[in-house]
């Protein structure tokens, strides 16, 4: 793959009779903001993989969320959702995990910043999370041992509108999209459950409804902090009324705050997520 720089290997063993492993690479990335400044820069990807899994793979690419503040996407570090990709590659996946223009070890400029709360303007910095999404989606089918024509797209918050605004790109091979939670310009700390503008972001679903045929599940939970429990309803019917593929599950509230149900409650949606997956034609989760 010319222009990738292949990082450390790390080796740990979550089952006695098998190996995760564990890779990063640099992947250059060209996106565009909301003003239409083009940034090129090479972004941060980290890859899991297991050599008892059958070979070539089918690759899952899952988006990490947005902070609240310029402080918290610094402190991101490297994206890796440990737990959820060693699930993800109990189901027979290679996992990427891009950590986007903007957040901690990718650095950058905040290619993702969508205006003032009353008028923001989403697309852009949708479009921009779903182009690298996609393009670790291609550096990763390139690699030896994976399958380049069967792909799922998964995120969290920021990264589960990631999920679907990639879907809406139709790429061939890729299968289905998970939606963890997703949404944008919500901030539990000055105004819990009431995101920033969100009927623009019922829009942008809308949009993406538009072009979205492949199967697509949507999680939430009714506590949801930074979007409420009526907003994401609302969202996935403007999806769905646009002619969108998709399945909505709302989790009853998990813990103080739904919006972190992807980490903090794997019992509540792995079952559900296991079986979307076997529905898609993927291999029932490995011991």
């Amino acid at each position: 793959m010319l222009g990738l720089g292949w990082l450390a290997l790390a080796l740990v063993a979550p089952h006695a009779h098998a190996t995760l492993r564990e890779t990063q690479l640099d992947l250059p990335v060209s996106v565009q903001d909301m003003r239409g400044q083009r940034v090129n820069q090479t972004i941060r990807v980290t890859v899991f993989d297991d050599d008892a899994n059958p070979h070539p793979a089918p690759v899952l690419v899952l988006n990490h969320g947005r902070a609240v503040d310029a402080a918290g996407r610094a402190a991101l570090g490297r994206a890796r959702y440990h737990e959820a990709s060693r699930f993800f590659v109990r189901h027979g996946f290679i996992v990427a995990v891009p950590t986007r223009v903007g957040y901690g070890v990718s650095g950058g400029p905040d290619v993702e910043d969508s205006g003032a709360c009353q008028r923001r303007d989403y697309p852009a910095g949708y479009g921009a999370a779903a182009d690298q999404a996609l393009a670790a989606l291609a550096a990763v089918r390139a690699m030896p041992g994976a399958d380049p024509a069967r792909a799922v797209i998964v995120g969290q918050s920021y990264g589960g509108a990631t999920a679907i605004a990639a879907a809406a790109r139709a790429t061939p091979g890729v299968v289905g999209a998970i939606n963890f939670a997703g949404g944008g310009g919500g901030n539990p700390r000055t105004h819990a459950g009431q995101p920033c503008s969100p009927q623009q972001m019922g829009e942008l679903f809308a949009s993406y409804g538009r072009s979205v045929h492949m199967p697509t599940l949507w999680l939430y939970a009714e506590n949801d902090q930074y979007f409420g429990a009526d907003w994401p309803r609302q969202w996935f019917s403007a999806f769905r009324a646009a002619g969108g593929n998709g399945e909505f599950v709302q989790f009853p509230p998990q813990g103080e705050d739904g919006h972190s149900t992807f980490t903090r409650a794997p019992q509540a949606w792995q079952p559900v997520v296991s079986g979307f997956l076997q529905r898609l034609g993927f291999p029932a989760l490995r011991d």
